[in-house]
């Protein structure tokens, strides 16, 4: 194998790839064109292709996705702003772990050797969808950290994909409507949606303190303490 595809130089160059992505989020700040600097008179269509397009790119290079949700809802409205983002989402979440898994799964995969580390990674390999769909649908693990401990493990391309486009309906919808009605921050829309956010992050709080014993895996039986057999004094025939 050359040097160029071993596995600690793909890592390597998946990390400056990523940390140059971060330094342009800062310097130019791209997910104000969303808001500010959108085009005007494009038809609906091409305007929400677009629009999925950039916040797909925004999102691989780790712009909160709550702010394009907020964009997405207020340049489109609800519907198309919904459609929008989750469009962007998938298309995010699928270049971070296209990269991932091209990039840095053979290098990670020999590292997983914690209790913590080993349990997350049986969950996906064997659970991916559903695994998947419980991530996205609590919010609390990190959107790119999701996606990239997903690409060093075993799960497949299309549970990943569908868990994530079917998981993230939810939250997303909630920053959707509130971005769409941010120009009346009384109104029951904006305040069910606010709502939605604050009960969903709480639940997941609660989910996550509740389960946190189930990612401790089972200790093999031959690490299972053993109780020495109780040998009693059996009388002696004559």
């Amino acid at each position: 194998m050359s040097l160029l595809l071993a596995p600690w130089t793909r890592l390597a160059l998946l990390v400056v790839l990523l940390a140059a992505a971060g330094v342009c989020v800062l310097l130019f700040e791209p997910q104000r064109l969303l808001s500010e600097g959108w085009p005007p008179g494009l038809p609906m269509g091409t305007a929400v292709l677009l629009f999925s397009a950039t916040y797909g790119l925004c999102t691989a290079a780790f712009v909160p996705r709550p702010l394009l949700n907020l964009a997405a809802g207020a340049v489109f409205g609800a519907q198309f702003g919904l459609a929008a983002a989750v469009g962007g989402t998938v298309l995010g979440a699928g270049i971070a772990f296209g990269l991932g898994r091209i990039m840095g799964q053979d290098a990670l995969r020999p590292l997983l050797r914690g209790r913590w580390l080993q349990a997350a990674d049986d969950q996906l390999s064997r659970h991916g969808f559903r695994s998947m769909l419980a991530v996205r649908i609590f919010p609390g693990v990190p959107f790119a950290a999701a996606n990239y401990c997903a690409a060093v493990s075993r799960c497949g391309w299309f549970p990943f994909l569908a868990a994530t486009a079917l998981g993230t309906v939810p939250n997303t919808a909630a920053y959707v409507i509130a971005g769409a009605s941010a120009s009346s921050p009384g109104s029951p829309a904006f305040l069910a949606s606010f709502g939605f956010i604050a009960l969903s992050g709480a639940v997941a709080a609660a989910v996550a303190w509740r389960k946190r014993d189930r990612l401790a895996p089972a200790l093999p039986r031959e690490l299972t303490p053993q109780h020495p057999p109780v040998v009693t004094a059996a009388p002696h025939g004559p």
